[in-house]
């Protein structure tokens, strides 16, 4: 009697709704600092009632443990509007010598805002080019920069002239800049390794047409499939698709103590080619 008396039938708990179940996982998503009693009391005031080890149930099955404190992609996402990132990409001219370009994006729109090319980078060129890339005087809250020697106190001194603050990334740390790092390696990908750099003007007049592209065309995962500017569009129907070259190659001479090369729309072997033939002529051999 006693065993029939505690295995009765009794009536089962309910279940919560599985909109409910999402509902607490999107909230613990979205809201990485609050815990179990948090959403439990978020969820009261829509007038759904569960109980606390309910809403940890299903924290644990679905959502990553929440970080101790506001992790640093969170905080770049919700100051994203008002942050720019810059740095330095360096590269190769024909006569192996250096050259460096210089580049400010805009984190919140991945827009390229400023481009420059420079064999010598200096503290003081560097931060001409930050009052360059801001002509009235209308700078972003904060600008990310690395500690590269190229920045200096010069930078620092115009960028607090615009009322900008500048965030230095930790040592070794590129994560902190991210936006400007994925960009690095799409112009030296997309753009820098299929060109053979003559000079900063010719250097220059690629990255622009590059940077022009990539403003108004080119695609990004992070802008739901859009461009920087906004350009996108939905084609319906049957369309006609033209192909566009993005930099305009033209046949160029090139003359270094005597020697006289042509050059023209060449591709990666050709170019590994035109070196070698380039360095064996101004060696004589």
């Amino acid at each position: 009697m006693f065993w029939r008396w505690r295995t009765r039938h009794q009536k089962p708990r309910p279940r919560i709704s599985i909109e409910t179940i999402e509902l607490i996982r999107r909230m613990a998503r979205e809201n990485r600092l609050w815990g179990a009693e948090r959403i439990r009391s978020e969820l009261l005031k829509l007038g759904i009632r569960v109980a606390k080890r309910t809403v940890q149930k299903y924290l644990r099955r679905g959502v990553q443990p929440r970080p101790s404190g506001q992790r640093w992609a969170t905080a770049l996402e919700n100051h994203s509007k008002n942050i720019w990132a810059c740095d330095f990409v360096q590269t190769y001219a024909i006569w192996f010598r250096p050259i460096f370009a210089f580049f400010i994006i805009n984190v919140g729109t991945r827009e390229v805002v400023h481009v420059s090319a420079t064999r010598a980078p200096t503290q003081q060129c560097t931060a001409q080019q930050l009052r360059t890339a801001t002509p009235f005087s209308k700078g972003p809250r904060f600008i990310i920069r690395d500690r590269n020697c190229k920045f200096g106190a010069d930078f620092v001194r115009a960028a607090q002239a615009l009322g900008t603050r500048v965030i230095e990334t930790a040592v070794r740390t590129p994560d902190m800049n991210p936006t400007c790092e994925r960009f690095l390696g799409s112009v030296r990908r997309e753009c820098l390794g299929h060109v053979i750099v003559l000079s900063e003007r010719h250097m220059l007049e690629v990255l622009a047409e590059y940077v022009s592209y990539f403003n108004r065309a080119r695609p990004h995962q992070g802008l739901n499939q859009n461009s920087p500017s906004g350009l996108g569009c939905e084609p319906s129907g049957f369309v006609n698709f033209v192909s566009v070259p993005i930099s305009s190659q033209h046949a160029v001479e090139v003359e270094h103590r005597g020697v006289t090369v042509r050059l023209g729309t060449l591709g990666v072997d050709e170019i590994a080619q035109l070196v070698v033939e380039i360095v064996r002529r101004a060696s004589g051999c």
